[in-house]
């Protein structure tokens, strides 16, 4: 998507085509690519739609929730920007509005960019925090605060923002060849700060749950966490590498954005159904409703046997 970013923000060339209207021409939408990307996106939003209800209103509230609930609504967002950046690519070709749609690719860019980075944030603060709790589960369970994961959502959505303000005062408000330059922070920090630790965190889990795996079964709640952060590596990473070819101008083609495009939609569009099938596997086979499956993930107890053994979300009853 960050093609399309760049070569809309750039100022025309010489080597730029145009009709005999005098607008630019751009290279007819690869329409299987974009069907493609329609389909992953309606399935996604259906899908972080359902996430957002039964965690809204249906499943009790705990700290891994909050952060669910973020991660749905920024993926939601980041869905809903690429639906629309792909209705303006379609109906752009025929009309060659040139104005008017380069801001609106640029808007739509930004917006999705900002909510990629959002996403990005929030599965670091999961997997650090969940990393937090098998190392030091004595300060997780009886010192963590109350409210941090509310907190670290919102610093985190504001932080987002914030980076992101350059972007669109450089790209957006006034364009020029500043606008690559507005990327280098959220370059540095993405790259070079979310992903460390993100990726450090998680190979952590991943230790964790092989070696209780040997005298427990793991808990479904470290299985979603690393299921996400695979999957959003596998198909953000391709995308990562391609904004970094381009911002050197040695890579450039609309082909290869649109297919890095449609794996980050499919990056925001899987947790749910990750969600659902961890959720509803069981006794080797898959069960239970969706509310039954995302509550067997979201309402799991993670009091002190954080050695990965799936616990019930029922409370134990004491002894006296």
């Amino acid at each position: 998507m960050m093609a399309e970013l760049s070569t809309v923000s750039l100022p025309p060339t010489s080597g730029v085509e145009y009709n005999k209207t005098g607008c630019r021409l751009f290279d007819a939408p690869p329409g299987s690519i974009y069907s493609f990307t329609w389909l992953i996106c309606l399935f996604g939003l259906v899908g972080n739609g359902i996430v957002l209800w039964f965690l809204g209103f249906h499943i009790k509230r705990n700290p891994f929730t909050i952060y669910i609930l973020n991660l749905a609504v920024s993926d939601t967002f980041f869905l809903l920007c690429s639906t629309a950046y792909l209705i303006v690519c379609v109906v752009e070709y025929p009309f060659c509005v040139n104005v008017v749609f380069i801001y609106i690719f640029l808007l739509f860019n930004v917006l999705a960019l900002l909510t990629y980075s959002t996403s990005l944030y929030l599965l670091t603060a999961i997997s650090t925090e969940r990393c937090l709790s098998v190392l030091y589960p004595i300060w997780h369970r009886c010192h963590r605060p109350k409210h941090l994961s509310a907190i670290v959502c919102a610093l985190l959505w504001a932080l987002s923002t914030l980076i992101y303000c350059p972007v669109g005062v450089f790209c957006i408000v006034l364009p020029g060849e500043n606008c690559f330059i507005s990327f280098l922070p959220m370059c540095f920090l993405n790259v070079l700060i979310f992903t460390p630790i993100m990726v450090l965190s998680s190979l952590t889990l991943f230790i964790k749950v092989r070696h209780s795996s040997q005298r427990h079964q793991p808990g479904k709640l470290y299985a979603v966490i690393l299921f996400t952060v695979l999957f959003f590596l596998l198909f953000t990473v391709p995308q990562s590498v391609q904004i970094f070819l381009l911002y050197h101008h040695i890579f450039d083609s609309r082909l290869s954005s649109e297919i890095f495009h449609m794996l980050a939609s499919a990056s925001s569009g899987i947790n749910p159904f990750i969600y659902f099938l961890v959720g509803s596997y069981g006794k080797r086979r898959f069960c239970g409703s969706i509310k039954v499956a995302l509550q067997r993930v979201f309402e799991e107890k993670t009091d002190s046997r954080e050695d990965g053994e799936t616990t019930s979300a029922e409370p134990m009853n004491t002894v006296t």
